[in-house]
């Protein structure tokens, strides 16, 4: 009895010493706010009221959120009243603007995801384009909501937009029209393949009921004839609802595994999140399709299901975004979206860079850690999901940029079924890239080259200067090099400009249903995945090594 009694004595004395010490350390943080509360309050009111020049209180408070902020990664944003209405039109899948999804990589804005078919994809932009101004208004230092919100406008408004692509190291502006932006959760599903064996489904957001949407696709998938396999598109999808992906998860993975984690410092944020529902398709063959503009939800669906080793995974490296953020309500009609976990998936890996601010590559690759996936094959953190089948992304190029701006494969594919008398059917003419070539030298097409500002420097310089005629006439030469050059650009890039010379004729002259159908017959991507779920070998033998 003595001894249960010291026993019990020690028990809540031991007790008594942790809550202490968590109500001390508690205490201590609660007191450090409210001192440094009182000191910023101080400081605030003296500048407001002290201060040589009048200064709005607004702008004043408002710039001491977001440089307090800042010091923070770039996901944790202060959102005004005026701000927070954009977001509720963004979320709502229909709204007039130019069809872009925004974030950080590394301290500039990038474009996550043109939207198919909108103004900025026709137009030639693509994920990974950093966004340098919209209507001249330069964005450095703004959230992506903030320049979200610049390309908000009424459908028929103009816009200009500057971006600068990495591969080119130019910028490039873009004089744009707005439309009305109408966000389907899937954009295209079909039967393909040879026999049409093969499930295809295109997701190009995790909206509402995407889960239960893609569940009545492949229930008619499989009662339409034979069902061997399903390529899921998630290229350009720039995520959405974490509940949905999971929910797409359970349909293809057995109940009981755990399939995300988040992680914070509240035990209030941490979550396990676990298949339930009884597998639809626990064996059907997956491939995954992704690319720099697959980001949040959909590199969850892709880093879980390469996780499990239930899918082949095939394209290029993720966005890369696993923090987890909430949106707390504040006073006056604001709020503040603020970062509260990561996102961890089966392997126990994270797809979020290395960095909070998103950048990539400033840390070497042997410090990245690795994990296994359930096979045993080793995958990394720290950059997105990186695909089983590498495949490359598109070329960039000063001519393929200026031919999309211009408009020139449009025209000139038009002009050309206008002569057909516009039969619908018309097969491509297999002489299009000489007449297309023919009538881009006649018509005198250029495109600028960084050459160009630098002879036009030049001619400047011997114009104010010089008066000699020799020095002009070695300009001239130059001048008609550079014309040669750029023709012959036409020619070494005849692959590309064949390639989208084919997708502007199907664009043309077929129906949707039609249209999609055909251009899935020429994306390398597709027919890469339809070849590796035709092979049972070559799928077993990247998910099993």
């Amino acid at each position: 009895m003595k001894y249960a009694g010291r026993l019990a004595a020690l028990l809540f004395i031991t007790a008594f010493l942790i809550t202490s010490v968590a109500f001390v350390k508690s205490n201590d943080l609660f007191f450090q706010i409210k001192k440094q509360l009182t000191i910023f309050s101080d400081v605030y009111r003296e500048v407001a009221t002290q201060y040589v020049e009048d200064i709005s209180p607004e702008t004043l408070m408002k710039s001491s959120i977001n440089a307090m902020l800042e010091t923070l990664d770039p996901y944790t944003v202060f959102i005004d009243e005026g701000e927070q209405q954009q977001m509720e039109i963004l979320s709502s899948g229909s709204y007039g603007g130019i069809g872009i999804e925004a974030g950080f990589r590394g301290d500039q804005i990038v474009i996550i995801a043109p939207i198919e078919g909108y103004p900025a994809q026709r137009a030639g932009m693509r994920p990974g384009d950093i966004i340098v101004s919209v209507n001249d208004v330069e964005v450095r230092g703004m959230s992506p909501e903030e320049v979200q919100r610049l390309t908000l406008g009424d459908a028929g408004t103009e816009i200009q937009i500057t971006i600068r692509r990495p591969a080119l190291d130019e910028n490039i502006t873009f004089n744009l029209e707005r439309e009305r932006i109408e966000v389907n959760n899937i954009n295209y599903a079909s039967k393909i393949g040879e026999n049409n064996e093969y499930g295809y489904i295109h997701l190009a957001r995790f909206g509402q009921q995407t889960a239960e949407e893609v569940r009545n696709k492949l229930i008619e998938f499989s009662q339409s004839g034979s069902f061997e396999g399903l390529v899921l598109d998630l290229r350009n999808n720039p995520g959405g609802l974490l509940n949905e992906a999971v929910d797409l998860i359970d349909k293809f993975v057995e109940p009981g595994v755990t399939i995300v984690e988040t992680r914070g410092r509240s035990e209030n944020h941490n979550s396990t999140m676990v298949t339930s529902e009884p597998a639809m398709f626990e064996d059907l063959p997956i491939a995954v399709l992704i690319n720099e503009g697959s980001a949040s939800a959909s590199e969850i669906v892709a880093g879980v299901f390469q996780d499990l080793d239930r899918a082949v995974i095939i394209g290029e490296n993720s966005f890369g975004k696993g923090l987890v953020q909430t949106i707390r309500p504040l006073s006056y009609n604001t709020s503040l979206k603020i970062t509260i976990s990561k996102y961890y998936i089966p392997s126990g890996r994270s797809i979020q860079p290395l960095q909070l601010d998103g950048s990539r590559g400033s840390m070497p690759d042997s410090l990245r850690r690795a994990f296994r996936t359930k096979n045993g094959r080793v995958v990394f953190d720290g950059d997105g999901i990186e695909p089983d089948v590498a495949m490359p992304g598109q070329t960039s190029s000063l001519l393929d940029l200026a031919l999309q701006q211009s408009n020139r494969y449009f025209f000139f594919v038009n002009d050309i079924i206008s002569e057909s008398d516009g039969e619908p059917d018309a097969e491509m003419p297999d002489d299009l890239f000489k007449r297309f070539t023919r009538s881009l030298i006649e018509e005198g097409f250029t495109f600028e080259t960084p050459v160009d500002r630098h002879l036009a420097a030049i001619e400047s310089n011997i114009e104010n200067f010089s008066k000699e005629e020799s020095a002009q006439g070695n300009l001239e030469e130059l001048k008609a090099l550079l014309r040669d050059y750029k023709i012959s650009q036409i020619y070494d890039n005849q692959e590309m400009i064949e390639h989208n010379l084919q997708i502007e004729w199907i664009t043309q002259t077929l129906g949707e249903n039609r249209r999609n159908e055909a251009l899935l017959q020429i994306d390398e991507n597709v027919l890469k995945a339809i070849q590796t779920l035709s092979n049972p070998f070559e799928y077993q033998t990247v998910l099993r090594p």
